[in-house]
Protein backbone atom coordinates (compact mmCIF):
# COMPACT_ATOMS: atom_id res chain seq x y z
CA UNK A 1 0.00 0.00 0.00
CA UNK A 2 1.60 3.52 -1.33
CA UNK A 3 1.59 6.52 1.73
CA UNK A 4 4.00 7.96 4.05
CA UNK A 5 6.71 5.88 5.69
CA UNK A 6 5.70 4.28 8.88
CA UNK A 7 7.05 6.90 12.00
CA UNK A 8 7.38 4.50 14.64
CA UNK A 9 6.70 6.68 17.78
CA UNK A 10 6.48 6.31 21.40
CA UNK A 11 6.52 8.12 24.90
CA UNK A 12 10.33 7.52 25.13
CA UNK A 13 11.04 9.54 21.48
CA UNK A 14 8.77 12.06 22.03
CA UNK A 15 10.16 12.91 25.02
CA UNK A 16 13.66 13.07 23.65
CA UNK A 17 12.40 15.25 20.84
CA UNK A 18 10.67 17.76 23.05
CA UNK A 19 14.08 18.17 25.38
CA UNK A 20 15.92 19.01 21.76
CA UNK A 21 12.68 20.75 20.63
CA UNK A 22 13.24 23.46 23.95
CA UNK A 23 16.77 24.07 23.06
CA UNK A 24 16.62 24.64 19.27
CA UNK A 25 13.47 27.07 20.11
CA UNK A 26 15.52 29.27 23.01
CA UNK A 27 18.24 29.69 19.92
CA UNK A 28 15.83 30.61 17.54
CA UNK A 29 13.32 33.34 18.61
CA UNK A 30 10.73 33.42 16.34
CA UNK A 31 11.02 30.24 14.53
CA UNK A 32 8.90 29.75 11.73
CA UNK A 33 6.31 25.57 12.33
CA UNK A 34 7.38 25.61 8.92
CA UNK A 35 11.03 25.07 9.68
CA UNK A 36 11.15 23.37 13.08
CA UNK A 37 8.51 20.70 11.64
CA UNK A 38 11.12 20.36 8.90
CA UNK A 39 14.24 19.79 11.18
CA UNK A 40 13.10 17.83 13.73
CA UNK A 41 11.51 15.29 10.42
CA UNK A 42 7.89 15.57 11.88
CA UNK A 43 4.65 17.22 10.44
CA UNK A 44 3.07 20.54 11.33
CA UNK A 45 0.27 19.14 13.13
CA UNK A 46 2.64 16.72 15.17
CA UNK A 47 4.70 20.31 16.05
CA UNK A 48 1.57 21.91 17.72
CA UNK A 49 0.75 18.74 19.05
CA UNK A 50 4.10 18.81 21.30
CA UNK A 51 3.88 22.70 21.13
CA UNK A 52 0.09 22.12 23.61
CA UNK A 53 2.26 20.19 26.20
CA UNK A 54 5.42 22.45 26.60
CA UNK A 55 3.40 24.92 28.63
CA UNK A 56 2.57 22.11 30.86
CA UNK A 57 6.69 21.68 31.25
CA UNK A 58 9.35 24.09 34.19
CA UNK A 59 11.05 23.95 36.93
CA UNK A 60 8.18 23.94 38.95
CA UNK A 61 4.53 24.19 38.80
CA UNK A 62 3.93 27.66 39.89
CA UNK A 63 3.36 29.71 37.38
CA UNK A 64 6.13 31.85 36.86
CA UNK A 65 8.32 28.50 36.37
CA UNK A 66 6.27 27.01 33.26
CA UNK A 67 7.18 27.43 30.17
CA UNK A 68 5.63 30.42 28.14
CA UNK A 69 5.77 29.13 24.85
CA UNK A 70 2.70 29.81 21.98
CA UNK A 71 2.20 30.22 18.24
CA UNK A 72 0.48 32.50 16.17
CA UNK A 73 0.15 29.65 13.49
CA UNK A 74 2.59 30.63 11.39
CA UNK A 75 5.54 31.42 13.69
CA UNK A 76 6.82 30.11 17.41
CA UNK A 77 7.16 32.53 20.63
CA UNK A 78 8.90 31.79 23.72
CA UNK A 79 8.00 34.53 26.29
CA UNK A 80 10.01 33.59 29.22
CA UNK A 81 13.06 31.56 28.06
CA UNK A 82 15.08 32.85 31.39
CA UNK A 83 12.80 30.44 33.10
CA UNK A 84 15.55 27.67 32.38
CA UNK A 85 18.46 30.39 32.72
CA UNK A 86 20.80 30.03 35.37
CA UNK A 87 19.49 32.22 37.24
CA UNK A 88 16.67 29.82 38.04
CA UNK A 89 18.77 27.21 39.00
CA UNK A 90 17.44 26.71 42.33
CA UNK A 91 17.97 23.86 44.23
CA UNK A 92 15.17 20.82 43.91
CA UNK A 93 12.93 20.98 46.69
CA UNK A 94 10.40 18.47 47.78
CA UNK A 95 7.65 18.23 49.83
CA UNK A 96 7.40 14.93 51.59
CA UNK A 97 4.48 13.38 49.89
CA UNK A 98 5.82 14.43 46.46
CA UNK A 99 9.07 12.25 47.79
CA UNK A 100 6.74 9.31 48.75
CA UNK A 101 4.97 9.80 45.62
CA UNK A 102 8.10 9.62 43.51
CA UNK A 103 9.75 6.78 45.21
CA UNK A 104 7.01 4.16 45.12
CA UNK A 105 6.27 5.35 41.69
CA UNK A 106 10.03 4.95 40.70
CA UNK A 107 10.34 1.43 42.27
CA UNK A 108 7.21 0.27 40.54
CA UNK A 109 8.01 1.25 37.21
CA UNK A 110 11.53 -0.85 37.91
CA UNK A 111 9.90 -3.92 38.38
CA UNK A 112 7.91 -3.44 35.03
CA UNK A 113 8.55 -7.07 32.64
CA UNK A 114 9.94 -5.95 29.09
CA UNK A 115 11.47 -2.93 30.59
CA UNK A 116 15.44 -2.53 29.18
CA UNK A 117 18.00 -3.20 31.35
CA UNK A 118 19.73 -0.17 30.87
CA UNK A 119 16.56 1.95 31.23
CA UNK A 120 16.49 -0.22 34.47
CA UNK A 121 19.48 0.64 35.80
CA UNK A 122 19.26 4.41 35.27
CA UNK A 123 16.40 4.33 36.99
CA UNK A 124 17.47 2.61 40.23
CA UNK A 125 20.52 5.01 40.42
CA UNK A 126 17.85 7.97 40.38
CA UNK A 127 16.13 6.65 43.20
CA UNK A 128 18.86 5.90 45.28
CA UNK A 129 19.81 9.47 44.57
CA UNK A 130 16.13 10.77 45.55
CA UNK A 131 16.25 8.65 48.36
CA UNK A 132 19.39 9.84 49.98
CA UNK A 133 17.83 13.54 49.26
CA UNK A 134 14.71 12.48 50.98
CA UNK A 135 15.76 11.75 54.28
CA UNK A 136 13.47 10.47 56.45
CA UNK A 137 10.86 10.80 53.74
CA UNK A 138 12.22 7.91 52.20
CA UNK A 139 11.38 5.43 54.77
CA UNK A 140 7.59 6.10 54.63
CA UNK A 141 7.51 5.50 50.91
CA UNK A 142 9.51 1.95 51.42
CA UNK A 143 6.37 0.54 53.27
CA UNK A 144 4.39 1.53 50.10
CA UNK A 145 4.14 -0.45 47.13
CA UNK A 146 2.17 -0.11 43.67
CA UNK A 147 1.66 -3.65 41.59
CA UNK A 148 0.75 -3.04 38.25
CA UNK A 149 -2.06 -4.98 36.10
CA UNK A 150 -0.92 -7.34 33.50
CA UNK A 151 -1.61 -4.51 30.91
CA UNK A 152 1.54 -2.84 32.23
CA UNK A 153 3.75 -5.64 31.46
CA UNK A 154 1.91 -5.73 28.04
CA UNK A 155 2.52 -1.93 27.76
CA UNK A 156 6.43 -2.56 28.18
CA UNK A 157 6.95 -5.55 25.84
CA UNK A 158 4.96 -3.34 23.33
CA UNK A 159 7.33 -0.65 23.93
CA UNK A 160 10.20 -2.78 23.61
CA UNK A 161 9.40 -4.12 20.66
CA UNK A 162 8.87 -0.74 18.89
CA UNK A 163 11.53 0.51 20.18
CA UNK A 164 13.92 -2.41 18.76
CA UNK A 165 11.65 -3.21 15.87
CA UNK A 166 11.01 -6.80 16.63
CA UNK A 167 7.51 -8.52 16.02
CA UNK A 168 4.98 -9.88 18.54
CA UNK A 169 3.13 -12.90 19.36
CA UNK A 170 -0.03 -12.40 21.30
CA UNK A 171 -2.47 -13.94 21.95
CA UNK A 172 -6.13 -11.84 22.26
CA UNK A 173 -9.34 -12.00 22.77
CA UNK A 174 -12.03 -10.12 20.79
CA UNK A 175 -15.51 -9.56 22.31
CA UNK A 176 -17.48 -9.64 19.23
CA UNK A 177 -16.54 -12.87 18.30
CA UNK A 178 -15.99 -13.92 22.14
CA UNK A 179 -12.91 -15.93 21.19
CA UNK A 180 -9.21 -15.90 21.42
CA UNK A 181 -6.93 -16.39 18.28
CA UNK A 182 -2.86 -16.08 18.27
CA UNK A 183 -1.07 -13.88 15.63
CA UNK A 184 1.96 -12.45 15.14
CA UNK A 185 1.91 -8.40 14.43
CA UNK A 186 4.37 -5.77 13.57
CA UNK A 187 3.56 -3.07 15.76
CA UNK A 188 3.72 0.46 14.43
CA UNK A 189 2.60 2.95 17.44
CA UNK A 190 0.59 2.81 21.01
CA UNK A 191 -2.26 5.29 21.20
CA UNK A 192 -4.55 6.33 23.68
CA UNK A 193 -8.18 6.84 23.35
CA UNK A 194 -9.85 6.29 26.59
CA UNK A 195 -8.05 2.63 26.56
CA UNK A 196 -4.65 2.17 25.44
CA UNK A 197 -4.19 0.32 22.26
CA UNK A 198 -0.83 -0.46 19.36
CA UNK A 199 -1.91 0.17 16.04
CA UNK A 200 -0.16 -2.62 14.12
CA UNK A 201 0.41 -5.03 11.09
CA UNK A 202 -1.50 -8.03 11.52
CA UNK A 203 0.67 -10.70 9.63
CA UNK A 204 -2.87 -13.53 10.00
CA UNK A 205 -4.92 -10.98 8.43
CA UNK A 206 -1.96 -8.96 6.21
CA UNK A 207 -3.83 -5.72 7.15
CA UNK A 208 -3.57 -3.19 9.62
CA UNK A 209 -5.51 -3.66 13.00
CA UNK A 210 -5.40 -2.07 16.13
CA UNK A 211 -5.09 -4.26 19.44
CA UNK A 212 -6.51 -3.01 23.01
CA UNK A 213 -3.44 -3.79 25.33
CA UNK A 214 -6.53 -4.97 28.17
CA UNK A 215 -7.42 -7.73 25.73
CA UNK A 216 -3.74 -8.80 25.07
CA UNK A 217 -3.80 -12.56 26.99
CA UNK A 218 -0.31 -13.88 26.46
CA UNK A 219 2.14 -11.95 24.97
CA UNK A 220 5.93 -12.41 23.21
CA UNK A 221 9.10 -10.56 21.96
CA UNK A 222 10.19 -12.39 18.83
CA UNK A 223 13.40 -12.50 17.18
CA UNK A 224 12.40 -11.75 14.04
CA UNK A 225 12.27 -8.09 13.14
CA UNK A 226 9.08 -6.06 12.56
CA UNK A 227 8.47 -5.09 8.61
CA UNK A 228 5.13 -3.27 8.24
CA UNK A 229 4.88 -2.21 4.72
CA UNK A 230 4.87 1.44 4.29
CA UNK A 231 1.45 2.73 5.04
CA UNK A 232 -0.01 6.41 5.86
CA UNK A 233 -0.60 6.82 10.02
CA UNK A 234 -4.48 7.87 10.52
CA UNK A 235 -5.30 10.79 13.05
CA UNK A 236 -7.16 8.70 15.91
CA UNK A 237 -7.05 11.87 18.03
CA UNK A 238 -10.78 11.46 17.97
CA UNK A 239 -11.84 7.46 17.58
CA UNK A 240 -10.25 4.68 16.44
CA UNK A 241 -13.13 4.58 13.62
CA UNK A 242 -14.83 7.95 12.77
CA UNK A 243 -17.64 7.27 10.43
CA UNK A 244 -18.99 9.95 8.64
CA UNK A 245 -21.51 12.33 8.86
CA UNK A 246 -23.79 11.33 6.19
CA UNK A 247 -23.33 7.43 6.95
CA UNK A 248 -26.45 5.58 7.83
CA UNK A 249 -28.17 5.99 11.32
CA UNK A 250 -27.90 2.48 13.06
CA UNK A 251 -30.09 1.80 16.45
CA UNK A 252 -29.65 -1.12 18.69
CA UNK A 253 -30.69 -2.13 21.87
CA UNK A 254 -28.83 -4.07 24.49
CA UNK A 255 -29.16 -6.03 27.21
CA UNK A 256 -27.00 -6.16 30.19
CA UNK A 257 -24.81 -8.99 28.55
CA UNK A 258 -24.39 -6.58 25.11
CA UNK A 259 -23.28 -2.94 26.94
CA UNK A 260 -19.57 -4.08 25.31
CA UNK A 261 -20.92 -3.29 22.09
CA UNK A 262 -21.03 0.66 23.52
CA UNK A 263 -17.36 0.00 23.74
CA UNK A 264 -16.40 -1.34 20.34
CA UNK A 265 -18.04 0.43 18.24
CA UNK A 266 -17.80 3.88 17.78
CA UNK A 267 -21.42 5.95 18.53
CA UNK A 268 -23.17 8.96 18.81
CA UNK A 269 -25.21 8.05 21.82
CA UNK A 270 -25.54 5.35 24.31
CA UNK A 271 -28.73 5.63 26.51
CA UNK A 272 -29.39 3.75 29.30
CA UNK A 273 -32.83 1.19 29.58
CA UNK A 274 -34.62 0.44 32.39
CA UNK A 275 -33.67 -3.04 32.56
CA UNK A 276 -29.74 -2.33 32.53
CA UNK A 277 -29.27 -2.26 28.88
CA UNK A 278 -28.58 0.52 26.09
CA UNK A 279 -30.19 1.91 23.31
CA UNK A 280 -27.39 2.59 21.42
CA UNK A 281 -27.31 5.16 18.08
CA UNK A 282 -24.06 4.65 15.50
CA UNK A 283 -23.13 5.01 12.05
CA UNK A 284 -21.90 2.66 9.70
CA UNK A 285 -21.32 3.05 5.44
CA UNK A 286 -22.39 -0.28 5.61
CA UNK A 287 -25.34 -1.16 7.85
CA UNK A 288 -25.75 -4.51 6.50
CA UNK A 289 -22.39 -5.54 7.97
CA UNK A 290 -24.46 -5.11 11.70
CA UNK A 291 -26.03 -8.46 11.19
CA UNK A 292 -23.47 -10.23 11.94
CA UNK A 293 -23.64 -8.30 15.52
CA UNK A 294 -27.13 -9.16 15.87
CA UNK A 295 -26.74 -12.79 15.28
CA UNK A 296 -23.67 -13.05 17.75
CA UNK A 297 -25.76 -10.79 20.27
CA UNK A 298 -29.06 -13.06 19.93
CA UNK A 299 -31.18 -12.84 23.17
CA UNK A 300 -29.00 -10.07 24.35
CA UNK A 301 -29.89 -7.51 21.40
CA UNK A 302 -31.67 -6.47 18.57
CA UNK A 303 -31.20 -4.14 15.72
CA UNK A 304 -34.31 -1.82 16.14
CA UNK A 305 -34.36 0.64 13.28
CA UNK A 306 -33.78 1.05 10.06
CA UNK A 307 -36.82 -1.40 9.71
CA UNK A 308 -35.56 -3.33 6.87
CA UNK A 309 -31.96 -3.79 8.65
CA UNK A 310 -34.13 -5.13 11.77
CA UNK A 311 -36.58 -7.46 9.19
CA UNK A 312 -32.75 -8.58 7.46
CA UNK A 313 -31.58 -9.70 10.59
CA UNK A 314 -34.72 -11.35 12.04
CA UNK A 315 -34.82 -13.55 8.99
CA UNK A 316 -30.90 -14.12 8.77
CA UNK A 317 -31.70 -15.16 12.49
CA UNK A 318 -34.43 -17.35 11.97
CA UNK A 319 -32.38 -19.10 9.11
CA UNK A 320 -29.56 -19.97 11.11
CA UNK A 321 -32.13 -22.05 13.94
CA UNK A 322 -33.59 -23.85 10.77
CA UNK A 323 -30.25 -25.03 9.36
CA UNK A 324 -29.55 -25.40 12.97
CA UNK A 325 -32.41 -27.78 14.40
CA UNK A 326 -32.32 -29.83 10.65
CA UNK A 327 -29.01 -31.22 11.57
CA UNK A 328 -28.83 -35.01 12.54
CA UNK A 329 -27.53 -35.63 15.99
CA UNK A 330 -23.88 -35.41 16.13
CA UNK A 331 -22.26 -38.77 15.82
CA UNK A 332 -25.67 -40.25 14.13
CA UNK A 333 -24.83 -42.43 11.16
CA UNK A 334 -25.55 -45.71 9.30
CA UNK A 335 -25.28 -48.69 11.86
CA UNK A 336 -22.00 -50.66 11.96
CA UNK A 337 -20.22 -47.86 10.44
CA UNK A 338 -17.01 -46.57 12.29
CA UNK A 339 -17.24 -42.93 13.56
Amino acid sequence: MAGKPVRQVNAIDQTRRMLSLVTYLRERPGARIADVARAFGITEDELVADLDLLPMCGTSFRGGDLLDIDTDGERIWWHNPAALGEEAAEPLRLAADEATALLVAARAVATLPGLREGDRQALLRATAKVETAAGETAGASSRLSVTFESEGGVFADVDRAISERRRLWIRYYSPARDEVTEREIDPIRLVSVGHTYVEAWCRRSEARRTFRLDRVAEIRILDEPSAPPEIELRDLSEALVQPAAEDPEVVVEVGPGGRWVAEYYPHDSADELPDGGLRITLRTPDPASLRRLALRLGRDGRIVSPPELADSARRAAAEALAAYETQPPAGAGQAGQCP
